[in-house]
C-alpha cells in the first residue's frame, strides 16, 4: 500500500511557491498566515489529544493539514527573503543609475553554447551562458543574488565554482524568473579564481571523458557522455532535433535512474564488506554527492539526490519509506530552498515523470499483462506511464504530442542501461587505467549508437506530430484526457456505464483538439505555397512578420499574443528563428515574444524601456538567444539576404520614433520594415538615409494616418503589408495611407482580410501572393 499522505503537502509546497514567486507582494502575509494558522492548529491538536481518547480518528487528516501549512508557510518565507535580497542587492542600485559596475559572479551551472548568429561572421566562436551567483560588487562583498550572464570564454573556463570577474551592464528581471538580475558584460572577463578542489577534480575527468568518447566518432560517440554524465556538449544541432523529436532527450538529462544506480552500487559494496547499515548509508550517500558534483547540479539531478536522501535517512533510522513519500519530501525540502524552482520546466518534468513510474508504471503494466506477456508489459508500461504524466506539461512547451515517443522508448529502452553504466565506468577508469577506460566507452558506443539509430529513424518519420492545443488550456484539456482514457483502462467490466461514460467524454475531449489541429491546418497547408520569401500573420491589431532565405527566418515582432503568433509560425512551418527584430516594446509588437522562447538565436532591438523590454528579452535570452541593441548602421546576413539597419539613430528614446527600421537586400527583392514610425521620425529617416526603391514595404504603424507622403513615393513599393486587426476601433488602415499607396502604385495586403498571407517574389518586382482566407481585398 503507497502512503500518499506527504503528496498534499508537496502540492501546497509547489502552488504556494509557484503564487507567491508570481506575485511578490503576497509571499510575506501568506508566510505570516500560513504560520499563524498552523500555530493554531497545532495548539488545538494538542488541546484535543490531552482531552480526548477517541482523538485517534482525525489525529492522521490534522497531522497531514498542519504539515501542509507548514510547508506552505516555509516556502512562503524563503520566497520573500529572496525577493528583499533582490530588492535591497546593489545590483538593484547600479540598474537603476544605468551606470556599469565592477562584478565578481561564481559560476553555479554548466556552460550553455549560444551559437553564433545566422547573419555573423560563420567563423565567431560561440558565446556560452551561466547561471551564477553574486560575490561582489565594486569590489565590496554582496549578497549571494542568482544572476545570469553570457561570456566569449571557453567551456574550461567556465566550470561550477569557477569565479568571474568583468564589468557589467545591469538589467533586473521579474521577480517570477530564476535569476535576479542579466549582467552583459561591458569589457573583457577573466577568470578570478578557480573552483575549490572539492569541485575542481570533476572538471578534468569531465573533459577528459568528453574528448576521448569524442575519439570514438559517430553518433554514439557523441552520445556517450550525454548518457553517461549528461555532458550534451558533442551532440549536433541534427542529432538533438532528432532525439527531442522522437521523445528521446530525457536519455541524455542525467536523473534519477542514474542517482539511484550509483546509490544502489555503493550500498551493495559496503553491504559485501560487510559493513553496518550506517556505514553503508554514509558511503551511499558519499557516493551521490560525488556523482552530482561529477555530473554538475542540474534540476532533474538535485530532486533526485535529495530524493535518494530521503529514502538513505529513512534507512538510516530504519523505517525505510515509499517512493512517494520520498519524492514528496524532496520536492518539499527543494523548493523551501529555492522556490524559484516551482516553475522551472526541467524540474516539473522530473519530479513528474517519477511520480508516473510510480503511481502509474505498476498497474498499467498489470492491465497490459492480461493481453501480452508480462515482462513485455513491464518494458512497455514504464515509457508510457513517464510519457503520460509529463506530456500536459510538454504541451506549455510545445503545443503537439509526439505519436513516436512510446515505440522509440520502447526501442532503446533496452541499450539505454547498458550504455549509462558502463559509459560511466569508463568515465571513472578512464584516468587510472586508459586502455580498460577506452575498452568500455568502445562497449559503450554500440548502446549509443542504436539510439541514435532510433531517433533518426523515429524523426524522419511521416506524421510524428499530433497537433494540440496550446497553453494551459491545452495541458489542462490533455491532463482530463489522460485521466479519463485511465479510468477507462483501469474500470472492470463490472462497471459498464462508467465505462461507457467515460469513453463518451474521451471521445468529446479529443475531438476538439485533433479536430482543430489537424482539419484546418492540413486543409490551408495543402494549399500554401512550399517556397515563400515574405509572410505577414495575421494575429489581431499588430505586427509579425516572417522573412525566409536560403533555410534562415527572420521574425519582425511578434504581434500581441503568444498563442497567435505560435498558430501563425506552425501555419508556415517554422520551429527555428535565427534573427528576432523587436521594432519596440509595445505589446502589439512585442507582446507574443513568449511564442518563441528558446527558439531564437539572436534577438536584436531598440533603446531598452524599463520593465517592458526586461519582461520581453528577460525570457528570450534564458531561452538561449543573445540580443544586441542596435543602431543605424549595424548590419548583417539572412541566409543569402543582407540587412541593415536604417533607424533609430543612436541614444533616441524610447518609443513608436525609435522603431527598429530594416532594409533587406535579396537576390530577387528589396523590402523596408517601417515599424511603428511616425511623419516626423519618416522625414528625419528620409534626410539621413536613401531607403528606396523598394518591392515590398511593411507599412508603418499599421496603417495610420501619420505617414509621410514623400516617404512612400520614393519607396515606389509593388506591395505595402498591412499588419492589422479587423474591427480595431483605431480606422487602420485609414483612407489617407491607402490614398498614398493608391499613388504610389502600391497594392495593400491586409491581414484583416487576408488572414495569414505568403509572398513570393518573381524576380521581375513582382510577389505571387497565397491568402489564408483566399481575399486580400481589391487593389487600393
Amino acid at each position: 500500500m503507497r502512503d500518499l499522505r506527504l503528496l498534499a503537502p508537496a502540492g501546497a509546497a509547489w502552488a504556494t511557491a509557484w503564487c507567491t514567486v508570481a506575485a511578490p507582494d503576497v509571499g510575506v502575509p501568506a508566510a505570516v498566515v500560513a504560520w499563524a494558522i498552523w500555530g493554531l492548529g497545532t495548539a488545538t491538536l494538542a488541546a484535543v489529544l490531552i482531552g480526548s481518547s477517541r482523538a485517534a480518528r482525525w489525529t492522521s487528516a490534522a497531522a497531514i493539514a498542519l504539515v501542509l501549512l507548514a510547508a506552505a508557510g516555509l516556502v512562503s518565507a524563503t520566497t520573500a527573503v529572496g525577493l528583499q535580497q533582490r530588492a535591497e542587492s546593489p545590483l538593484a542600485v547600479v540598474a537603476d543609475s544605468h551606470r556599469v559596475a565592477d562584478v565578481v559572479v561564481e559560476v553555479v551551472s554548466a556552460p550553455r553554447p549560444i551559437r553564433p548568429p545566422a547573419w555573423g561572421d560563420p567563423a565567431q566562436a560561440p558565446s556560452f551562458r551561466v547561471d551564477a551567483r553574486l560575490v561582489a560588487v565594486d569590489a565590496r562583498p554582496a549578497v549571494a543574488v542568482p544572476i545570469t550572464t553570457t561570456v566569449d570564454l571557453p567551456p574550461t573556463a567556465l566550470s561550477i565554482g569557477a569565479r568571474l570577474a568583468f564589468a557589467a551592464r545591469v538589467t533586473p528581471l521579474p521577480g517570477a524568473e530564476q535569476s535576479g538580475f542579466e549582467l552583459r558584460p561591458a569589457g573583457d572577463v577573466r577568470v578570478a579564481a578557480v573552483p575549490p578542489a572539492w569541485l575542481g577534480w570533476a572538471v578534468g575527468l569531465r573533459t577528459g571523458f568528453a574528448g576521448a568518447a569524442g575519439g570514438l566518432g559517430g553518433d554514439g560517440g557523441a552520445l556517450v557522455p550525454g548518457l553517461a554524465i549528461g555532458d550534451t556538449s558533442g551532440v549536433d544541432e541534427e542529432l538533438d532535433a532528432a532525439m527531442r523529436a522522437s521523445s528521446l532527450s530525457h536519455l541524455t538529462a542525467v536523473s534519477g535512474a542514474n542517482c539511484a544506480i550509483v546509490t544502489a552500487a555503493a550500498f551493495a559494496l559496503a553491504a559485501l564488506c560487510r559493513l553496518g547499515r550506517g556505514t553503508r548509508v554514509v558511503a551511499a550517500l558519499a557516493a551521490l554527492c560525488g556523482f552530482v558534483v561529477l555530473v554538475t547540479p542540474q534540476p532533474s539531478v538535485v530532486r533526485a539526490g535529495a530524493m535518494a536522501i530521503a529514502v538513505l535517512v529513512a534507512i538510516a533510522v530504519g523505517r525505510p519509506g515509499g517512493g512517494i513519500a520520498a519524492l514528496a519530501v524532496a520536492v518539499i525540502g527543494l523548493l523551501a530552498f529555492d522556490p524559484w524552482l516551482a516553475r522551472d520546466y526541467g524540474f516539473a518534468l522530473s519530479a513528474a515523470a517519477t511520480a508516473g513510474l510510480l503511481l502509474l508504471a505498476g498497474p498499467l503494466a498489470g492491465r497490459l499483462a492480461r493481453v501480452m506477456p508480462t515482462p513485455l508489459a513491464v518494458v512497455l508500461a514504464v515509457p508510457l506511464s513517464a510519457q503520460l504524466a509529463c506530456q500536459p506539461i510538454l504541451i506549455l512547451l510545445d503545443p503537439a504530442i509526439a505519436l513516436y515517443g512510446v515505440p522509440s522508448n520502447l526501442l532503446a529502452a533496452p541499450a539505454a542501461p547498458v550504455a549509462t553504466v558502463v559509459g560511466l565506468l569508463g568515465c571513472l577508469v578512464l584516468p587510472v587505467l586508459p586502455s580498460v577506460g577506452v575498452g568500455l566507452l568502445q562497449v559503450a558506443w554500440l548502446p549509443a549508437s542504436w539510439i541514435a539509430l532510433v531517433a533518426h529513424g523515429a524523426a524522419a518519420l511521416p506524421g510524428g506530430r499530433l497537433p494540440w492545443l496550446p497553453d494551459a488550456a491545452g495541458a489542462l484539456l490533455l491532463a482530463g484526457c489522460t485521466a479519463l482514457a485511465l479510468g477507462l483502462a483501469m474500470t472492470g467490466r463490472r462497471h459498464p456505464r462508467a465505462r461507457a461514460v467515460a469513453a463518451a467524454l474521451l471521445a468529446v475531449c479529443l475531438a476538439v483538439p485533433i479536430g482543430s489541429g489537424l482539419g484546418a491546418p492540413a486543409v490551408i497547408g495543402a494549399t500554401r505555397p512550399g517556397r515563400w520569401d515574405v509572410a505577414a500573420c495575421d494575429i489581431g491589431q499588430g505586427d509579425a512578420v516572417v522573412v525566409r532565405s536560403a533555410q534562415a527566418t527572420a521574425l519582425i515582432d511578434t504581434g500581441p499574443e503568444p498563442a497567435a503568433l505560435e498558430r501563425c509560425l506552425a501555419l508556415l512551418g517554422v520551429d527555428r528563428i535565427d534573427l528576432l527584430v523587436v521594432t519596440h516594446w509595445d505589446a502589439d509588437h512585442a507582446g507574443g515574444a513568449a511564442a518563441v522562447v528558446g527558439r531564437v538565436d539572436t534577438v536584436i532591438h531598440g533603446p531598452l524601456d524599463g520593465g517592458r523590454s526586461d519582461r520581453v528579452l528577460g525570457p528570450l535570452v534564458r531561452g538561449g538567444a543573445e540580443a544586441v541593441e542596435v543602431v543605424a548602421g549595424h548590419q548583417g546576413r539572412l541566409g543569402d539576404a543582407g540587412w541593415r539597419v536604417v533607424w533609430p539613430k543612436p541614444r533616441a528614446a524610447p518609443g513608436n520614433d525609435a522603431s527598429v527600421v530594416i532594409a533587406l537586400d535579396a537576390p530577387t527583392y528589396r523590402a523596408a520594415f517601417l515599424g511603428d514610425l511616425g511623419e516626423g521620425a519618416q522625414e528625419r529617416m528620409l534626410a539621413s538615409v536613401e531607403l528606396g526603391p523598394v518591392d515590398l514595404v511593411k507599412v508603418a504603424h499599421h496603417g495610420s494616418a501619420d505617414q509621410s507622403e514623400r516617404l512612400y513615393e520614393e519607396l515606389d513599393a509593388t506591395v505595402g503589408v498591412i499588419g492589422v486587426g479587423a474591427d480595431n476601433g483605431y480606422g487602420h488602415p485609414t483612407d489617407r495611407l491607402l490614398g498614398l499607396l493608391l499613388e504610389s502604385g502600391t497594392t495593400a495586403v491586409r491581414t484583416d482580410r487576408s488572414g495569414t498571407a505568403t509572398l513570393t517574389a518573381d524576380g521581375e518586382g513582382g510577389f505571387r501572393l497565397w491568402s489564408e482566407r483566399g481575399e486580400v481585398g481589391p487593389r487600393p
